[in-house]
């Protein structure tokens, strides 16, 4: 998935660190426990490439929705599934 934050010019100092810090905490937390498995820097914007693995739709909604930054955030998702050509699943 891919998520672009639009934090507002005008919103108040403190409270937009207060919310980025919250943001990577938890981030931090979802990366830990394996839910949030990978994130990449779009560069050169204010957005990530993200990849979840959540057992349903509704943990990614509920994932999304307590984003800290969510209200700022426009969010494109892309849902996967293994490709049965896949190199790895050879090995496996």
């Amino acid at each position: 998935m891919n998520m672009d934050v639009r934090i507002p010019h005008d919103l108040d100092p403190e409270t937009k660190a207060d919310t980025i810090s919250r943001e990577k905490a938890y981030s931090h937390q979802l990366q830990q426990a394996g839910e949030w498995v990978h994130i990449w820097r779009n560069a050169g914007q204010y957005s990530n490439l993200s990849i979840f693995d959540v057992k349903d739709n509704e943990r990614l909604h509920e994932i999304l929705w307590n984003l800290p930054l969510f209200p700022y955030m426009a969010i494109d998702v892309t849902p996967l599934a293994v490709h049965p050509s896949d190199v790895a699943l050879l090995e496996n």
